[in-house]
């Protein structure tokens, strides 16, 4: 079980990374990524201090990865924070999609295909161009344990599965409550259309691409 889209203080959650760790090693977590919310305001901040507790907790399990989730970044300057976040030291970039619960600028889904994010989050209803695209550029598209993010994930699914993108199940945890379980996560991707062999293999796929693990 890894997790690859969580919260700390240095956004708007509610424990420091340390605590995130700590609690995800109890649940037998093998990876966690801290990814707060990010423009070009606070990318260098989050990052340089993600950084630090990377280092103090090296070598230990679960496997800290430093990420950033671009956030409300109008599209037409996506694509270059993306890699000025990754040469600073991020290990993972997501970028916060259109979800139907937020008012995200139309052509955020589109600019963080484009500019190359790993991760695009709660995509919401998201195009099937954009599905075909996100499979060109091979971007994963995230299904949301969130409340309110989750509500669009059937739909993710079933262009996902249709048009051969990865997907990645993520909790977008906030809060220790919002931490996934390994049985809710599985739950969660059943919920959406997947079978029982299509979770296991999104598990796997995801893990050989961001654990750089077999």
């Amino acid at each position: 079980m890894f997790d690859l889209h969580c919260h700390s203080v240095f956004s708007d959650g509610e424990l420091i990374p340390a605590e995130i760790w700590q609690r995800v090693k109890v649940l037998g977590y093998i990876a966690i990524a801290i990814t707060d919310h990010a423009d070009q305001s606070n990318y260098e901040f989050i990052i340089t201090n993600l950084l630090k507790i990377k280092e103090a907790l090296r070598g230990l399990t679960p496997q800290l990865l430093v990420g950033v989730e671009l956030t409300h970044v109008p599209p037409h300057l996506i694509p270059e924070l993306i890699p000025k976040a990754r040469n600073l030291g991020a290990e993972i970039v997501i970028v916060h999609g259109e979800t139907i619960v937020e008012p995200v600028a139309a052509g955020t889904n589109r600019a963080a295909i484009l500019g190359g994010a790993d991760i695009l989050a709660h995509p919401g209803l998201i195009s099937e161009e954009e599905v075909n695209l996100a499979k060109e550029k091979g971007v994963f598209l995230e299904l949301s344990g969130r409340r309110g993010h989750s509500l669009t994930n059937g739909h993710v699914a079933r262009l996902a599965l249709k048009h051969g993108v990865p997907l990645v199940i993520n909790s977008d945890a906030h809060s220790p409550s919002d931490l996934l379980t390994p049985d809710l996560a599985f739950k969660i991707a059943l919920g959406a259309g997947l079978t029982k062999e299509e979770v296991e293999n999104l598990w796997k796929l995801a893990q050989r691409r961001f654990l750089k693990s077999p």
